[in-house]
């Protein structure tokens, strides 16, 4: 018999959320100019002329005095969120579009962040509904194994989802996007769930493989110190024995570790036999791991029982079940030495460990996944599930929830989107293909009012501004060597449009002149024509106005979040139309100066309890 289940955090209504949307996108709107403006073409499009009336020591005073780069809102400031929207629109002027109040522009791009919109649940809301009474799994810390960034996202979302998944009664979990497989590895690993990782990159799904490895190598150190542990300390209690205990302790021991080293080996290779429907999907098999969750603790016996840091490192990643509680074993003599009581639990351990190995497993897969896609013809065993993904590339977050609301099978979804630039857009091209799935708009508003981010527009929503708020400087110098550039390639080559890109040039230049040179040569441009003293002429020209180019750069980056706003809660609309879904949500994850893509949408289906 199924339990109850039990009650969510008050989610966001349908209406409430279209409303946060429909005033973003107003404002969004009136900042589209400056938002869709490339700054490689600063100087020659003349962009400040264009957009901006203030000067830019006036643009930037006023964003760090009023904007998102000052205080948060304070709760409740009228003064700083005023309620009509109109006020914030007067921040451009009606006719030449050009910016004339930054004071209000700041304020606006602070008023409609997500975390002042009021339309986010709290993390730890979700996490106390989620697991109720029940206590969080204690084992191991990814940042051993990865770097600062990654350990954090992968330890804050693995923690939900597991808690997701016990809210649902699932074991199984589809990781879209899942890369080189770190969120799917520590799933699987930390929490006993039967991981699926899809990666449309066979090099990626290569990576996973090779992560497997070094996960197991990691665990094997663990045990090795341990076993040297545990021998140490069993050497040591035998000294004070009788002889004639001495020698079967010995024994004992001995037998010990050979059990110890058989049950480092039983780490298991699965070959899965896995052919999609795509004849040309390239499928990668991993090894796999098998430690999940125990709780050895034996009460009073503890003393008697006690093992090395190191072992219970290990140990404290297994089942629940996977070692009997040996206050009620079938031993009834209290005479063992301390080396047997040992063995006879990590026997037990191998038996029970062995029999839960099915439920603990991550397979890395190759293929591209669309909103048509059906994942029974990838996943054999496929049964209730959810949906994750860790930062997933343009369109694919936007098919992770089409997947998710058209599949009865699929229970939950948690994704992190990122990479907007990378998204497909309905209203961009209007002469492609109209019956095309596309990334945005989702939501039936956007679409029926034709809305269009445009690339520019999207790129500048992948901005950080939180970590230009604590300090981390813009490259204003490589954007501005980028902008001269261009006039150079525009006055003395004729050459407006290319499809080749100049990349990393910037960091691998010793100045100006080398950087256009290397340029010069990526875009095949013959740069003999240019003599040094003609580059650094046009360098002078423009280096007395690269204040314009950082102040207009500030600007976009203090609007990123507001396109941001406008692309989360198109998803989030969408899923209200749904009518299959109990609960749905944003939730900020991570700090957004450690991962400034941090916000998930969530959502969860009308459960059956018997």
């Amino acid at each position: 018999m199924s339990r109850s289940p039990r009650a969510l955090p008050a989610q966001p209504p349908p209406a409430a959320v279209a409303r946060a949307l429909r005033r973003a996108a107003r404002f969004v709107q009136r900042a589209l100019p400056l938002c869709r403006a490339h700054t490689v073409e600063f100087f020659t499009r003349g962009l400040w002329e264009r957009l901006v009336a203030p000067r830019p020591d006036a643009v930037l005073e006023a964003l760090r005095a009023a904007g998102p780069l000052a205080r948060p809102l304070a709760a409740g400031s009228g003064a700083a969120a005023p309620c009509d929207d109109d006020i914030f629109s007067s921040a451009f002027c009606e006719d030449s579009e050009k910016l004339i109040n930054v004071h209000l522009f700041a304020l606006a791009a602070k008023y409609y962040s997500l975390s002042n919109l009021g339309v986010c649940t709290p993390l730890e809301d979700m996490l106390e509904a989620l697991k109720g009474d029940s206590e969080g799994a204690a084992g191991i810390k990814p940042d051993e194994f990865m770097n600062n960034k990654k350990s954090h996202e992968v330890q804050v979302m693995s923690e939900l989802v597991d808690s997701i998944a016990n809210y649902c009664e699932i074991k199984q979990v589809i990781d879209i996007g899942s890369g080189k497989g770190y969120l799917s590895s520590f799933l699987s690993m930390q929490y006993n769930l039967k991981v699926y990782g899809i990666d449309s990159s066979s090099s990626n799904t290569n990576g996973a493989h090779e992560r497997n490895k070094k996960l197991k190598k990691h665990w094997r150190a663990y045990q090795s110190r341990g076993r040297e542990n545990l021998k140490s300390q069993s050497l040591e209690k035998t000294n004070d024995r009788p002889v004639e205990s001495e020698i079967r302790c010995k024994t004992i021991n001995e037998e010990l570790l050979n059990n110890a080293s058989s049950l480092q080996n039983q780490d298991q290779v699965i070959i899965q036999d896995l052919v999609p429907s795509c004849g040309s999907t390239e499928m990668a098999i991993p090894e796999t791991i098998t430690e999940t969750e125990a709780d050895l603790v034996t009460g009073a016996q503890s003393q008697e029982t006690k093992l090395s840091e190191e072992v219970l490192a290990v140990l404290n990643v297994l089942p629940a079940d996977a070692v009997e509680d040996f206050s009620s074993s079938h031993c009834n003599c209290r005479e063992l030495c301390e080396e047997e009581k040992v063995q006879r639990k990590i026997t037990s351990l191998k038996t029970k460990a062995r029999k839960s190995s099915e439920s603990n497993l991550y397979f890395p897969l190759t293929s591209c996944i669309t909103a048509e896609t059906e994942l029974s013809d990838i996943i054999t065993d496929l049964e209730d599930c959810m949906l994750v993904g860790l930062h997933t590339c343009g369109d694919l977050a936007a098919n992770t929830l089409r997947i998710f609301t058209a599949k009865p099978e699929i229970k939950a979804v948690c994704s992190v989107g990122c990479c907007y630039h990378l998204l497909s857009e309905q209203f961009e091209n209007q002469e492609e293909c109209q019956d095309q799935v596309w990334g945005f708009p989702m939501c039936q508003y956007l679409k029926d009012k034709g809305w269009c981010c445009g690339r520019n527009a999207r790129m500048s929503a992948c901005l950080a501004l939180e970590r230009v708020a604590v300090g981390q400087m813009l490259p204003t110098e490589s954007l501005f060597y980028r902008a001269v550039l261009q006039v150079i390639i525009e006055e003395i080559y004729g050459v407006t449009k290319s499809d080749r890109h100049v990349g990393k040039t910037f960091s691998k230049s010793s100045s100006f002149i080398d950087y256009v040179r290397r340029s010069l040569k990526k875009l095949e441009l013959d740069d003999s024509k240019l003599p040094d003293n003609c580059i650094m002429d046009y360098y002078e020209k423009y280096q007395h106005r690269m204040n314009e180019l950082e102040a207009f750069n500030m600007l976009k980056v203090v609007l990123a979040p507001c396109i941001e706003v406008l692309i989360l809660l198109d998803r989030l609309c969408y899923l209200k139309e749904q009518e299959n879904i109990a609960w749905s949500g944003l939730v900020k994850l991570f700090d957004p100066v450690k991962s400034p893509r941090c916000y998930a949408v969530i959502a969860l289906k009308n459960q059956s309890h018997s």
